[in-house]
């Protein structure tokens, strides 16, 4: 298997970057091929411009530019080495700290940047249907969060203040990956690293480890086709999960873990 690791670590002396490399140590060990691309080392740009698609300015919607871009050859040589390391790999793993709810601007900026119309989005099959969550550019691909968060894990839950790790996560698992067709996979969320009772970085190694023991052993989160359980309108239809409004009604099980 060839994995992609993709860092948001704010610096070299960060428990994300700590988490990275204990990553791909593990990853390593199991005989998979690794690719590694630390943002913040990279110097990542997060906004999308003209440069990326050999231009001066953008003068018509910036999706279009990208599909031009990518069939003329002009397309920004960084993005497309990037490119093509979303093209050969089997599992990308983003890991990243939680910050203000969400992933940190050098990761959004790197989807923003790399996943552009033509080549993540925007593709339709034979039939004319747009290829989207599930069937997407990506589908057979496989997807992995892992995460970080300040406050104790009980904020996390189904009532705690933060709202549910998993419905927090949602806008990445489903409306970046699954949207893209990467079978997103059971996310670890390392919850409570502020906290007084955090049992420490090497507990936080020891997770990473024992999530990706079991890679071949998972089932993806369990989302729902849109070409399958919605409607024209793109609304769940009525006899799925009836008079309920929580995100989990996108799963076709009970709310994965």
């Amino acid at each position: 298997m060839r994995a992609l690791l993709i860092s948001a670590a704010p610096s070299a002396h960060s428990l994300t970057d700590d988490l990275t490399r204990t990553a791909s140590a593990e990853l390593t060990a199991q005989g998979h091929h690794v690719d590694v691309l630390h943002l913040n080392d990279l110097h990542w740009d997060a906004v999308v411009r003209p440069g990326d698609y050999g231009l001066d300015e953008f003068h018509r919607p910036v999706g279009d530019h990208a599909d031009d871009a990518r069939t003329d050859g002009t397309i920004d040589g960084v993005v497309e080495r990037h490119q093509g390391l979303v093209e050969r790999a089997d599992l990308i793993v983003l890991v990243f700290p939680l910050w203000w709810a969400g992933m940190p601007a050098v990761l959004k900026g790197w989807f923003d940047r790399v996943f552009t119309q033509g080549f993540a989005y925007g593709l339709h099959d034979a039939d004319g249907n747009s290829r989207k969550y599930g069937d997407g550019a990506f589908a057979g691909k496989r997807g992995l969060v892992i995460t970080t968060t300040g406050d104790r894990d009980s904020a996390f839950g189904e009532r705690g203040l933060n709202g549910n790790i998993h419905d927090l996560l949602f806008p990445i698992t489903h409306g970046i990956l699954w949207y893209t067709g990467i079978a997103p996979l059971k996310s670890l969320a390392i919850l409570g690293v502020d906290t007084p009772n955090w049992p420490g970085i090497e507990d936080a190694r020891e997770q990473v480890r024992a999530r990706l023991a079991s890679l071949d052993r998972d089932e993806p989160i369990p989302y729902r086709r849109m070409l399958e359980d919605y409607d024209a309108d793109r609304q769940l239809r009525k006899e799925h999960a009836t008079g309920r409004t929580d995100l989990a009604i996108h799963l076709r099980s009970e709310r994965a873990s």
